[in-house]
């Protein structure tokens, strides 16, 4: 398989270079998932990076390259967003629907 070596900005991984497998189109996974183990033997800690592209050429506008950035919201975006999807709820929102409205 083939890799390329990526570098890392932001959260624990910055200013690393790690060499990250490419996909079959030849780019590295839009996300990268790096689980850090819990120091008491819990449940590990998943440190979440984002693709961007590092820059693009000034002739031809093309990608130069990819670099992941950290994301620490760590929320899933990998799946796909159709026209006719609804949107994911936002944890943090309150509940729809009139303030007058009680439960009881």
């Amino acid at each position: 398989m083939k890799s390329q070596d990526t570098p890392f900005e932001g959260g624990p991984m910055d200013g690393r270079v790690l060499p990250v497998l490419l996909g079959i189109t030849g780019h590295p996974p839009k996300t990268y998932r790096i689980p850090v183990p819990a120091p008491g033997g819990g449940p590990p800690t998943v440190l979440v990076y984002r693709r961007v592209p590092r820059g693009q050429s000034s002739r031809t506008g093309l990608t130069r390259g990819w670099k992941y950035l950290h994301d620490p919201t760590g929320r899933a975006g990998g799946r796909p967003r159709w026209p006719w999807s609804k949107p994911a709820p936002d944890p943090d929102a309150t509940p729809k629907g009139r303030p007058e409205d009680t439960d009881g």
